[in-house]
């Protein structure tokens, strides 16, 4: 690290306050040091602004506003944990509550479906698609001369997995986000794939955040000392 980063820093208020020498140079102590590591470590798991504003709130004495900031973190990190589960859980339930899966699809013969063909394909009410649609679950083309929805194989292939989904028990808005993940990865086993790394690095900031509140918890105790 240069020691203009260093003067940096100790001017945005990520350091506590430094004495200078009579010719104005800045001495620095090992407290310094530890609240030097411990921005740079929480700024792993937090980021860069969030860390600085952590420092600060630490050094006007208002560790109330930092411990919210780190708590705020872990709340974030938590529901995202708790969405990556819910997608992992959908895709596993995809393979075991029916032979139809996302990757292998029943033929639609060349041509979009109607409503009332994917509706009796999928065996629910026609009224069941439009609600899926309003949900965001389909998103059928229309027929520019007639108004009428299409129902081409991507959205068959939502269709079929959301009926799935819903008989497993799946509120709308999970299968939803769901399918919306669906789309993103580019299919099931790109899905696999991207919630695998996704695991990766939940797993990465939950121990990034673990080594910046200890070397915060560090730092604090070497304030309580002086």
């Amino acid at each position: 690290m240069s020691a203009q980063a260093i003067r940096n820093y100790d001017d945005a208020g990520v350091l506590p306050p430094t004495e200078r020498s009579e010719t104005g140079y800045r001495h620095y102590t090992p407290q310094h040091a530890q609240a030097l590591r411990a921005f740079l470590a929480l700024r792993r798991g937090h980021g860069h602004q969030q860390a600085m504003e952590i420092m600060r709130a630490t050094h006007r004495g208002d560790t109330e506003s930092a411990y919210r900031l780190i708590d705020a973190a872990h709340v974030v990190l938590l529901a995202e944990r708790d969405t990556r589960t819910e997608s992992a859980t959908a895709l596993g339930s995809l393979s075991t509550t029916t032979p139809t899966t996302p990757t292998t699809p029943r033929p639609v013969n060349g041509r979009p479906l109607t409503v009332g063909e994917l509706a009796r394909r999928l065996g629910v009410h026609p009224a069941t698609l439009r609600t899926w649609e309003t949900e965001g679950i389909l998103r059928p083309e229309r027929d520019r001369a007639t108004g009428y929805r299409e129902y081409g194989p991507d959205c068959v292939r939502d269709a079929e997995i959301a009926r799935q989904l819903r008989r497993g028990g799946y509120l709308l808005c999970q299968v939803a986000q769901f399918v919306e993940s669906l789309r993103e990865a580019g299919g099931a086993d790109a899905l696999s794939a991207f919630l695998d790394s996704w695991q990766d690095r939940l797993t990465t900031r939950s121990r990034n955040l673990l080594a910046g509140a200890a070397q915060l918890d560090a730092y604090l105790a070497l304030l309580d000392q002086t």
